[in-house]
């Protein structure tokens, strides 16, 4: 079989580089599939299992860093009126139509990815053919509940450090980060140990974490930056796109912050992947991509 092509480069965008990759072929004639990381402020390397489905049903995958993360241009001195949705979005319009796929594409956003690609698909782009909500929250204040829920299951001397050093202020001791990674090892990633692309991710977020400080906050169930109000509740009627819901058995986005996905898009088809958390793209990949290269195929 022949190898599939890569293309890595970065794009313009506003005074700054937005950096991509492109794994197939955009001549293909399937839907290209742009995906988006979460965080905010992660990076790529996590979802990049989905670059798979150029292998499954041909089609090219695009990756992409948001700015501030990873391969693009980091801005660490930036503070929190600069890091809104409104920047992410028109970096992602940016890169539709330095692309010239603006017209014809799929879009899958993970967890905040899914957010940005809610926000995206609200606005009625004419050429979004199919949107893949993975692992998203529709209202932070549901995710911040049922996070603080999942916690309230947590051994108990994890439970009393995590709130020891939050009232100290002390996130940043050794054994705040210790008694959070339980959680994550539960709730976002249980493949033990972690594979290398998502431990380079959470890697460069600890190198740089200014847009996942300012945006979310120190950890996922202590959310106190810019999107600790964020809903999109009220307007995910408005999505035109045929849309694919999908989250894990033990995800932190439980079945009650994904649900007004299911309730409120219209046709919006949901898959649960049992023996997943927060990465059903990694803790069973073959299936779950799999179940998104089915989805896009019957929208190409």
């Amino acid at each position: 079989m022949a190898a599939i092509p890569t293309q890595e480069a970065f794009l313009p965008f506003r005074e700054y580089r937005t950096w991509y990759r492109i794994t197939g072929s955009l001549d293909s004639g399937r839907l290209p599939l742009v995906v988006a990381h979460g965080g905010p402020g992660c990076t790529h390397d996590y979802v990049d299992s989905f670059k798979g489905i150029a292998e499954i049903d041909g089609r090219a995958v695009i990756h992409y860093d948001q700015l501030g993360n990873g391969k693009s241009t980091r801005l660490p001195e930036k503070g929190p009126d600069f890091w809104t949705p409104a920047l992410f979005l028109d970096e992602l319009d940016t890169l539709l139509k330095h692309l010239g796929i603006q017209d014809r594409y799929a879009f899958l956003g993970q967890s905040w990815g899914g957010m940005l690609g809610a926000e995206h698909a609200v606005r009625r782009p004419k050429g979004l053919k199919a949107l893949v909500i993975a692992n998203s929250p529709a209202n932070m204040h549901t995710w911040v509940a049922e996070a603080n829920r999942l916690r309230e299951e947590l051994p108990q001397q994890v439970q009393d450090t995590l709130l020891r050093h939050e009232r100290a202020g002390t996130i940043t001791d050794p054994d705040y980060i210790a008694a959070s990674r339980v959680f994550y090892d539960r709730h976002v990633c249980r493949v033990v140990p972690w594979p290398a692309e998502v431990a380079r991710t959470f890697a460069t977020m600890d190198e740089d974490n200014t847009v996942y400080r300012n945006m979310n906050g120190p950890t996922e169930f202590h959310v106190i930056g810019t999107m600790r109000d964020w809903t999109i509740e009220d307007r995910l009627p408005l999505i035109e796109a045929p849309t694919l819901l999908i989250s894990g058995k033990y995800d932190e986005a439980t079945p009650l912050v994904v649900k007004p996905y299911l309730d409120r898009v219209p046709g919006c088809e949901w898959v649960l992947f049992e023996n997943s958390s927060h990465m059903p793209h990694v803790e069973e990949k073959d299936l779950c991509l799999k179940t998104v290269s089915g989805f896009l195929q019957r929208h190409d």
